[in-house]
């Protein structure tokens, strides 16, 4: 099992958490930038909104359907959070992430939580679409490094980031796990409702890739460190693959570990829209990868098309939601 150092962390977090506190005052910490108040429970555009020292989410959980670096043999220490900064015509959890399914818990509970994947055996604390609610999780994080949660921690979001929270985070996050979308402002907005997302998430990776730099793994290949990318390819080049392949070249981006993710199927209001109201075909999906080898790219996470529930599994079919 990858370890950190708790007391090392716990200086990180004292450094972080005032320049975290003062971007969600008036928050500004995702592309949004709506200015909810968060430390007094004002509600953002992502719909979250908990009183102070409190935080909602759908479950704590080891989670084996992860990249392979973060699963190891102990799983991936996975929180859900309520709600999210995107609101995507595909997502496969939106109950969770648009709904806001998930039950509210106090900054100790959720320090509690982190504690029992540890001692559960999960191989790291995997924050899943953390954004709208990082103060009361570094707050609770800060508790659970004081009490000798040694694991590193990954921040596993869908890319909607501001720079400044990401600089804020740089070097108490381990492990950088965004997405990145789309390339162009139109499908972002048609597909997501957020026209600035390109920019914003390029940006975003940027600090992130400044921050961290390529995977570090330990001899037992669980990651230490580092960013990993997801890209999920949609039908008809709809989320403009290729020109963020070349971007990431044109980037020195390389030697990014990057996952290719083929299982898209049209979930939630997909079928709105036409041109990926169908599942993507081996042939879509097979030429994207091997132009992502010729050009250069050698960390690939690549999934087989036999089945589109092989590689970050629908959460709800796995762990139905009881709250």
């Amino acid at each position: 099992m990858a370890r950190i150092n708790p007391e090392d962390k716990l200086r990180r977090m004292d450094a972080a958490l005032p320049k975290v506190r003062g971007l969600v005052q008036e928050c500004r910490a995702c592309g949004r930038a709506c200015g909810a108040a968060r430390t007094a429970g004002g509600t953002g555009a992502c719909r979250a909104s908990s009183a102070p020292g409190q935080v909602r989410y759908a479950a704590a959980v080891r989670h084996f359907g992860e990249e392979p670096m973060l699963v190891g043999r102990g799983g991936s220490g996975t929180v859900f959070f309520s709600h999210c900064s995107l609101r995507c015509v595909f997502c496969q959890n939106h109950q969770i992430s648009q709904a806001g399914e998930g039950e509210e818990h106090t900054v100790a509970e959720l320090a509690r939580a982190f504690l029992d994947l540890r001692a559960a055996g999960a191989e790291n604390i995997n924050l899943v679409t953390p954004t709208q609610y990082i103060l009361p999780i570094l707050e609770a994080l800060r508790e659970a490094y004081a009490a000798g949660l040694d694991t590193p921690l990954v921040y596993n979001t869908n890319g909607y980031d501001a720079v400044a929270l990401v600089e804020a985070l740089a070097g108490v996050v381990d492990v950088w796990l965004p997405d990145l979308k789309y390339m162009d402002a139109e499908p972002a907005r048609r597909y997501s409702g957020a026209a600035d997302y390109p920019e914003t998430a390029r940006a975003a990776l940027r600090a992130m890739w400044r921050a961290a730099g390529p995977l570090r793994v330990d001899a037992d290949g669980i990651a230490l460190g580092g960013v990993i990318l997801r890209h999920l390819v949609l039908p008809e080049n709809a989320s403009g693959t290729y020109d963020m392949l070349l971007w990431l070249r044109d980037e020195g981006m390389t030697e990014i570990t990057l996952g290719l993710m083929s299982q898209y199927s049209p979930r939630h209001r997909a079928t709105e829209h036409a041109e990926i109201a169908r599942p993507l075909t081996p042939r879509e999906y097979d030429d994207v990868v091997d132009y992502a080898v010729s050009l250069g790219f050698e960390h690939l996470l690549v999934q087989e098309m036999e089945s589109q529930e092989t590689y970050l599994p629908d959460f709800r079919k796995d762990h139905p939601f009881e709250g």
